[in-house]
């Protein structure tokens, strides 16, 4: 096996995964990067270091610089002049993988934009981790990041939200985590099922199911602590006979157009609109 204190990295940017909770959720590769990179710039240096440490890599003179939303337009300069150098620069985020709500995802984009080399390690997830134990849906799924904070927008969000046919994926803190769901039982419906991850991989890991009104209720009671993953089940539409949906389009045709009358449809049944446009075509046709 290679040393990796001797493994020569090409110049680029390295988007390094690493743990979200359990430091030894890291893989080789990462940890190759790491001990062989020119350069390492992340989100919070200070974990960072004990994360070398832990795994016992050196950092030596090489620089360690902090790269984090607030002072990213002043950093990036800096970064992309090293690897226009042809430096190797490895970036990871506090936790988990770069760019996935993560100042990252700016840098990847500069250097592309610059032609140079961007490539990933991946690794650790808490949006993965959490679909693999929260008990919902797996086959499709949409990581919304963090919904806004004030109420009325959040619930602006959820609303546009409500009819994805897929396991809706949030981050969310401790603070806001009760209101929050509140506001998802109120939105899409307080019998929808969820599950409310946290401290995933950590020595407090716990995962909460339920409805979302009992979810509410829950961290509405409880002083839940850390970062957390909440997962909430897709809409389940009732299931609509072919003929109501003709005699509704037949309804709604006799008052307006086939792009109007699709729309009226798909907008009552939630079927998809160019089901249901086909439909409206074949029914004026006739």
């Amino acid at each position: 096996m290679q040393n990796p204190e001797t493994t020569k990295l090409g110049g680029g940017l390295y988007l390094v995964s690493v743990p979200i909770g359990a430091a030894r959720d890291i893989t080789l590769r990462a940890l190759d990067i790491l001990a062989s990179a020119d350069v390492i710039a992340a989100e919070d240096t200070r974990s960072m270091r004990r994360l070398m440490e832990i795994h016992g890599i050196a950092l030596g003179d090489r620089p360690l610089v902090a790269y984090h939303d607030h002072n990213g337009a002043k950093m990036r300069p800096r970064l992309l002049e090293w690897l226009a150098e042809g430096k190797s620069l490895a970036y990871a985020s506090e936790a988990g993988t770069p760019l996935v709500a993560d100042p990252g995802f700016d840098l990847a984009r500069a250097a592309r934009a610059e032609g140079l080399m961007v490539t990933a390690a991946p690794g650790a997830s808490a949006v993965l981790t959490a679909l693999a134990i929260g008990g919902l849906p797996t086959d499709k799924f949409l990581f919304a990041g963090f919904l806004p904070n004030a109420s009325g927008q959040r619930k602006t969000a959820l609303k546009d939200l409500a009819n994805v046919p897929a396991t809706l994926v949030f981050y969310e803190s401790p603070k806001r985590v009760a209101a929050m769901l509140r506001d998802a039982a109120a939105v899409l419906g307080g019998e929808r099922e969820a599950a409310l991850c946290r401290e995933l991989t950590k020595k407090f890991e716990e995962v909460l199911r339920g409805t979302l009104d009992e979810l509410a209720e829950q961290a509405a009671e409880r002083s839940l602590k850390g970062e957390m993953v909440v997962l909430i089940d897709r809409a389940h539409l009732p299931t609509i006979n072919p003929d109501d949906v003709d005699k509704m389009l037949k309804d709604a045709l006799a008052n307006g157009s086939v792009r109007d009358a699709a729309d009226a449809v798909a907008a009552a049944t939630g079927l998809p609109r160019r089901d249901i446009y086909q439909a409206a075509l074949r029914l004026s046709r006739d």
